[in-house]
């Protein structure tokens, strides 16, 4: 069962985020999908994932996800990633710059019945913040303090707040 669930998520991964394929969704996705983000529980199902997908497409519409390593224990699945993608949306108040930024994350899903019931994620964006739009930390503490990652109107706790 627990290479069964790796399996799952990676072909979640490559299947579907890596391509601009969201019309499989429910062959990987529970119709209860919720995303946990600051310790508050987002009920978005299929639809609500669908929606975000295509939000983070028209950010970064070359979007990869490389799986350097998965865990299991029980239910859940720890996958550590390498994201790629150029930046031709608006994304935390930053205006496109054609740039391609690489961060490092964490994802932990759960995979109940062979379908991802629960997804929690941490991406480490400072680098990119800094690296790829030249903002000082000075900048990024004064202007994105108590602000959130990326607009998505399914999850409110994932929005986007323009930096003055």
């Amino acid at each position: 069962m627990k290479n069964e669930n790796k399996e799952i998520v990676k072909q979640y991964i490559e299947n579907i985020l890596n391509t601009e394929n969201a019309e499989d969704l429910s062959t990987f996705i529970s119709p209860h999908y919720t995303e946990v983000s600051n310790n508050r529980r987002y009920n978005l199902g299929i639809k609500g994932i669908r929606k975000k997908i295509a939000g983070i497409r028209e950010i970064y519409p070359d979007l990869k996800l490389s799986i350097d390593l998965q865990i299991t224990e029980g239910d859940w699945v720890a996958t550590s990633y390498i994201m790629s993608g150029t930046q031709l949306g608006s994304w935390m108040g930053i205006r496109p710059t054609g740039k391609t930024i690489e961060v490092r994350g964490v994802n932990i899903d759960r995979v109940v019945d062979s379908k991802i019931t629960e997804h929690e994620s941490s991406t480490d964006l400072l680098d990119p913040l800094i690296e790829n739009n030249q903002h000082s930390i000075h900048w990024i503490k004064e202007n994105l303090k108590n602000k959130f990652v990326a607009k998505n109107e399914d999850v409110k706790t994932i929005c986007e707040t323009e930096a003055a």
